[in-house]
């Protein structure tokens, strides 16, 4: 599934195209991805002029003018493409733009989603309402963290995936920002130390921030809008690398929380 990172590049990459511009054709193909297509998304997205693009954890955000924000979730495999050559049949929205590009929002699987939201109500929105801070804004703290594990027995790999806790944070990048911190995924999160949620928080903010100029991370059928594939995977120091050396001298081991694959050295990671 396209993380945080991914989803970003989506958002940058939609914006050269679509901020500024006049929407003069919206085509439905389907019904429904994972759920069904807002009924009056064509006639207001129609005509409208998009003001600003952005993004809430993993869910991209395209607000027009007319008080209304298009809200778009990638699932697992879908992308957005930018003039494609040919049409295809998992494009299931397209846009034309006044200045004649095309954008395809393509889910081959269709566990993607795409809602429409009056902009000034978003927070409210019940898949935003109770999520936590931005894990690239400033209220993603030390503090905050500390508030959130106080008492809390559960691990803190656990927590992180939380989107109550934090928002939009997935299991790669976790991971990744976990041995950095060198914090053990398994330790009891009301029992990590201040001092060590101190190097956490510049760690999320570290691992998102380079596979975000990487482009992202390539997870099965992820691509950027351009086509191009993200490559931060190149970079993963633990994630994937079962058996493989930690650049500390220790050995990256492998094993299952809540049902997904957690990445650690036990040698830096205590």
């Amino acid at each position: 599934m396209p993380e945080l990172p991914e989803v970003e590049t989506t958002v940058r990459g939609l914006a050269r195209y679509l901020e500024g511009e006049k929407l003069a054709r919206v085509v439905v193909n389907r019904p429904d991805l994972r759920r069904p297509f807002p009924p009056d998304l064509v006639q207001a997205m129609t005509g409208a002029t998009v003001t600003a693009l952005g993004r809430r954890a993993k869910y991209g955000l395209v607000h027009i003018e007319r008080g209304l924000t298009m809200v778009f979730h990638l699932g697992m495999s879908g992308r957005w493409r930018i003039d494609p050559d040919n049409p295809d049949k998992h494009d299931h929205l397209v846009i034309e733009t006044g200045s004649g590009h095309l954008l395809a929002l393509n889910d081959a699987r269709r566990f993607g989603s795409v809602d429409l939201v009056e902009t000034g109500q978003l927070d409210e929105w019940p898949q935003f309402s109770a999520m936590g801070p931005e894990p690239l804004g400033p209220k993603l703290t030390a503090e905050h963290l500390k508030r959130a594990f106080d008492g809390r027995f559960a691990a803190i790999k656990q927590l992180l995936l939380d989107q109550r806790i934090v928002a939009g944070l997935g299991n790669i990048y976790v991971c990744e920002a976990l041995h950095r911190a060198h914090i053990k995924p398994a330790k009891e999160a009301g029992r990590v130390s201040v001092a060590a949620l101190k190097r956490l928080v510049p760690a999320i903010r570290q691992v998102l921030e380079e596979s975000i100029a990487a482009g992202g991370s390539t997870i099965r059928d992820y691509a950027q809008p351009s086509g191009e594939l993200g490559y931060f995977a190149a970079a993963w120091r633990v994630y994937g690398r079962e058996d493989e050396a930690c650049p500390c001298g220790g050995k990256v081991k492998r094993f299952v929380q809540g049902g997904r694959s957690t990445f650690w050295c036990s040698k830096c990671q205590k």
